[in-house]
């Protein structure tokens, strides 16, 4: 049983600590929960659970912290699947159709910000009780200053999650506001009519939860420590340093990027205070119970499957992504990686990225004969990380079977495609013995926020950016070589996905080995010195190994946005998507959509006060 700091469903928290705005920045009163009732140490500790259960929220698609509808649906890395009718506001976002008036634009921005008062709420709590609290020993410091660390440590988080999505300039909300007006109305311009960028209020945030928090907890190890502190601190940090379009308040801190982060590597830990590593294999990082403690977890949002519990168990909403009853369990069918990820994953004879645009050459690996039956060609060499971030018909469905037929898999190949989310759904063996059989993917693994392998990418990025690029191939190469320590073996269905021999193989070129009985081909090698001789070939290298490493991990859109290459990007992925699926016949990007609208009713209720971002004017 692992031992974590979780989100249980303490009524009285949920009533303070868990606002749901019908109106932008609306603090709801505490109904018969008084403030009082939590001015101890005792009560502000439960409104820290109700922070941290905020990160399960999983009501719907729009605010999951799997950003798995604009990290990946967007991010071309994946289709909505179900149906083109089902969802229309999500299906618009696919196809580039979306409007200010975006139904799920709207309840990201709402939850995120209820994330904000959630870790507001816990702040003035705390100060309300702070001479109890400080006379409390903590972990390093005193309970008092633990607390509030941890609170901003989660006021800047949600505050990043609107950031990038919606840029800079907008509305920063302190504890100081919550108390001066129970409906805080932030502007996001000054007086004069200019963007207010908010990037210093949360680096400030989180600069304090890095100085403040313990390097380990020794009990609740589910909560954040310094190190993941100091890692989102980067990350905020990268952001403000990426180009965008030159409209999003960025200036350049690469240096500080990169002097974070090597503190990160040289001396992070996580709370069973294992240095930060690289999990053994790819595969075991979506593991339950494995994935949890391997040393690459930075910041995860910590699952668990207790009796018949179902809701907390599924970031990405209990039934949305579950397949339509192939796994014995109802599932609505959406999120399906797109062609254009599946072929990325295709390489040479030296088993590197095909990163001049040349895997859109090869055919679809799978098709549908006369009788609608798919077939993976399996004889085409490819990254093993293929058949863990996807599910391929033909090869084995973790250890629940081969899928042969698109019964039960895909709902609409039409709409979404022939491959299947894999990386977010559980082994049969993740649930055990445990009752929950109405939902397919409730799981026990954690989702990864932040993963070493993030850390050691993002510290290539900063070495390319301050002048590097040879030493960044160490660190992309060191991410690439662990793929080669695993890799999918074929299994028999008709006899419990026991291993059984096949024809393919895995072409380890990092070890200079083969081994047998693989799913299909696979084949994987490092880049060589000469891709690192300029700014320019290293940063394609690093670009391609966080859409392969990183793929459906929500981070793809975020990434090509940030980048400032993202009209380029997804132009090209739509006009090869279309040749599969012809919603995206008329799907164009616009450079300028590098951040998306402040939702316009939100922009209508604040009365002047909300000004709708330069690129969306």
């Amino acid at each position: 049983m692992k031992k974590i700091f979780i989100y249980s469903a303490i009524a009285a928290v949920l009533a303070l600590g868990n606002t749901s705005c019908s109106d932008f920045l609306e603090v709801k009163p505490a109904g018969s929960v008084s403030e009082q009732d939590f001015v101890s140490a005792k009560g502000v500790e439960q409104l820290v659970t109700g922070m941290y259960a905020k990160m399960h929220d999983n009501s719907y698609f729009e605010a999951t912290l799997s950003n798995y509808v604009y990290g990946d649906v967007m991010g071309g890395s994946a289709n909505k699947g179900s149906t083109f009718q089902d969802q229309p506001d999500f299906t618009s976002l696919e196809t580039y159709t979306f409007t200010t008036d975006n139904g799920y634009l709207n309840v990201k921005w709402k939850k995120s910000y209820n994330g904000v008062f959630s870790a507001n709420n816990v702040i003035k709590l705390a100060d309300m009780a702070k001479e109890e609290m400080s006379a409390i020993n903590g972990e390093a410091k005193d309970n008092y200053t633990e607390t509030i660390a941890q609170a901003r440590f989660f006021r800047a988080f949600w505050h990043f999650e609107v950031v990038k999505l919606f840029g800079a300039a907008v509305p920063y909300v302190d504890d100081q506001a919550m108390q001066e007006n129970v409906n805080p109305q932030i502007s996001n311009v000054d007086e004069s009519g200019n963007y207010i960028y908010i990037w210093d209020k949360i680096i400030e945030d989180l600069q304090f939860a890095y100085d403040n928090l313990p390097d380990k907890w020794s009990t609740d190890k589910g909560r954040i420590n310094k190190w993941a502190a100091a890692a989102l601190l980067a990350k905020v940090k990268m952001y403000q340093s990426s180009p965008y379009d030159g409209k999003n308040g960025t200036q350049n801190r690469w240096t500080e990027v990169k002097s974070l982060l090597e503190d990160v590597i040289a001396n992070g830990k996580d709370n069973n205070g294992t240095k930060f590593k690289l999990a053994d294999t790819y595969e075991e990082l979506y593991y339950a119970g494995e994935s949890d403690w391997t040393g690459e977890s930075v910041f995860d949002i910590q699952m668990a499957i207790t009796g018949t519990v179902e809701e907390t168990s599924s970031i990405n909403g209990p039934w949305h992504i579950g397949f339509n009853g192939a796994l014995g369990t109802g599932g609505w069918g959406f999120y399906q990686p797109s062609n254009d990820l599946v072929n990325s994953h295709i390489v040479d004879a030296n088993g590197l990225p095909k990163m001049d645009g040349s895997y859109k050459n090869v055919p679809a690996l799978t098709t549908l004969d006369a009788n609608n039956i798919p077939h993976t060609d399996l004889t085409v060499y490819t990254d093993p990380r293929i058949d863990v971030s996807t599910g391929r018909f033909n090869t084995p469905f973790w250890d629940w079977t081969v899928p042969s037929s698109l019964d039960g898999w895909v709902r609409d190949y039409s709409n979404g495609g022939l491959y299947l989310n894999k990386k977010n759904i559980p082994r049969k063996a993740d649930k055990g013995s445990l009752s929950i059989v109405t939902v397919t993917n409730s799981s026990a693994k954690n989702f990864h926020l932040i993963r070493y392998a993030d850390v050691l990418l993002w510290y290539a990025e900063a070495l390319i950016e301050t002048g590097n690029p040879k030493e960044a191939g160490k660190y992309i190469n060191q991410v690439r070589a662990r793929a080669a320590n695993g890799y999918v073996k074929a299994a028999d269905p008709n006899n419990g996905m026991a291993e059984t021999t096949s024809s393919y193989v895995f072409e380890d070129k990092v070890n200079g080995k083969t081994q047998p009985n693989a799913a299909g081909n696979y084949r994987i090698g490092l880049y060589p010195d000469s891709q690192f001789a300029t700014k320019e070939s290293a940063t394609q290298a690093l670009r391609w190994e966080r859409k392969i490493e990183m793929a459906l991990e929500g981070h793809r859109w975020y990434d090509l946005a940030r980048w400032g290459i993202i009209a380029n990007e997804l132009n090209s992925y739509s006009a090869y998507e279309k040749k599969f699926l012809l919603k995206y016949a008329n799907s164009v990007y616009n450079a300028k959509w590098c951040i998306l609208p402040i939702p316009l009713n939100e922009i209508q209720k604040m009365d002047g006060l909300l000004v709708q971002n330069e690129n969306w004017k």
